[in-house]
């Protein structure tokens, strides 16, 4: 097996290294923050609409969400809200400076991950190879760069991945108190479930390599990973919300969702362009990696190609797992910072701080204004008469988070985890279209108008459908009304 290690004497015929200074993760922090809280695609995404008003619910009410209180098909239904502290974070934002202060929000919490990803790697690689690689991991990122919990929570999981790291470097156990980030991230987003099963491969390798001090390695690893499920059960949904992430892993409606469906391959993209010049650097280089290690890389490899929501682990973890395999087979081992690296380090952070503040001040003071799209159809639900708004619609699944925060209660958004895999399965069967599947669910919800995306080919359907009329297009949605309803 490779140590990990960097050696003592780095061979002879090592090439000259130049130790990346803070200016790399100084420098990718802002990069970061700029793109994901200046980008408007960040706020793209329906379900932003809905994890906003969740997160208003619990403040307005004191108390966690247990059942459905937006739409009309699932109202009073239980629901295990288990992304509700970065909901209530998200309102608070909100609340605070608008769609200005949740980009902020975001972008805070991405450039916190990066920053610690590149504070990592450039113990390992020198400046080019360390480029390199962020703008990689960069790359696969961009499709999940959206106003979603599971961003809040991407710091953590680097932390917790740069803990076991550390453990395993220094030959000892985690102490226990890391397991108390898991309270934060078990309440954050159900990627925690992720974090309890990356201590089996690092608990392993422990154990392998303690050879004369086995049972230490297993008395510790075991406190570690015992103390990591206790602090994971301190939810409002205790040991429910343990295997909540679970029982949606089962759920059949799945490959309707986009995020959970497979990689796309047909058109060039980034995660097909990391995977390539990953292969061409590690099999040109001779990149040895040690075999546990390895298989848990291609484990996140199997869950990026699976679902396409899965590719941003991928890209966090995947390079620290790499590093240091790649910089011996690059450039052999990190020179050791002197004083005067350590003073340019601080410079760098101070200058990054400083920096960082400045271009919060601008987020914040720079109103967001938000417009028509695909996720979003202003214009079509303002030809909506009030009358009409209140009574049971059928929506496109993506419009759902918005209809919610317009106090729109909306036939499917979203949760499709609370509606459960019997109602989702028949809902994408309407959309496929199915006329007979939208007929029996427009009757047996008493439908009285429907907005639908304007490529929806169910658009068409309801064109032709007796008894109904549109009442409103546009290039994002089509508003249908059943004869009577007004």
């Amino acid at each position: 097996m490779v140590s990990l290690s960097p050696p003592l004497d780095a061979p002879a015929s090592a090439p000259p290294q130049t130790r990346p200074t803070a200016a790399a993760p100084a420098i990718a922090a802002l990069l970061v923050f700029c793109i994901v809280a200046f980008a408007p695609q960040v706020l793209n995404d329906g379900d932003t609409f809905w994890h906003l008003a969740a997160g208003q619910w619990m403040l307005d009410h004191g108390q966690v969400v247990r059942t459905d209180v937006f739409s009309h098909t699932a109202a009073g239904r239980p629901w295990v809200a288990h992304e509700w502290l970065a909901e209530v974070l998200m309102a608070a934002a909100f609340r605070a400076a608008g769609w200005s202060g949740l980009s902020f929000l975001f972008g805070l919490s991405t450039a916190a991950a990066i920053a610690l990803v590149a504070q990592r790697l450039r113990r390992a690689l020198p400046p080019l190879s360390l480029a390199c690689v962020l703008a990689l991991a960069f790359g696969c990122m961009a499709p999940s760069l959206l106003a979603r919990p599971h961003l809040l929570s991407l710091p953590l999981l680097v932390a917790w991945t740069l803990g076991l790291l550390e453990a395993r470097d220094q030959g000892r156990a985690p102490p226990v108190w890391l397991a108390g980030l898991m309270v934060l991230w078990a309440n954050l987003h159900g990627g925690y479930v992720f974090g309890l099963a990356l201590i089996a491969p690092f608990a392993l390798e422990a154990l392998v390599a303690a050879e004369g001090r086995r049972r230490e390695a297993v008395c510790g690893w075991g406190l570690f990973g015992a103390a990591s499920v206790a602090a994971a059960l301190v939810t409002p949904f205790g040991f429910a919300g343990l295997l909540y992430p679970f029982q949606i892993l089962t759920m059949t409606s799945l490959p309707g969702i986009v995020e959970w469906r497979p990689a796309d391959f047909s058109h060039p993209g980034p995660l097909e362009i990391t995977l390539l010049a990953g292969l061409f650097v590690t099999l040109s280089r001779g990149v040895r990696v040690p075999a546990l290690r390895l298989a848990l890389l291609l484990l996140l490899l199997h869950m990026a190609l699976n679902h396409a929501r899965h590719q941003i682990v991928l890209a966090v973890v995947g390079p620290l797992l790499l590093a240091e395999p790649l910089g011996q087979a690059l450039a052999g081992a990190a020179p050791q910072p002197g004083l005067r690296a350590a003073a340019a380090d601080r410079r760098w952070a101070l200058g990054a701080v400083a920096a960082l503040l400045a271009l919060s001040a601008v987020r914040l003071a720079l109103p967001v204004i938000r417009h028509d799209g695909p996720q979003a159809p202003i214009a079509a639900l303002q030809h909506v008469p009030a009358a009409l708004a209140a009574q049971p619609v059928f929506n496109d699944y993506g419009f759902g988070g918005y209809l919610i925060s317009r106090g729109v209660r909306p036939f499917i958004d979203g949760r499709s985890d609370m509606y459960g895999d019997a109602f989702t399965q028949a809902y994408f069967r309407a959309e496929r279209p199915d006329p007979g599947t939208l007929d029996a669910l427009l009757t047996r919800w008493k439908v009285s108008w429907t907005i639908l995306a304007a490529g929806d080919p169910v658009v068409g359907v309801m064109d032709r459908r007796p008894g109904w009329r549109r009442l409103y297009a546009d290039r994002y949605a089509v508003v249908h009304v059943r004869d009577g309803a007004l």
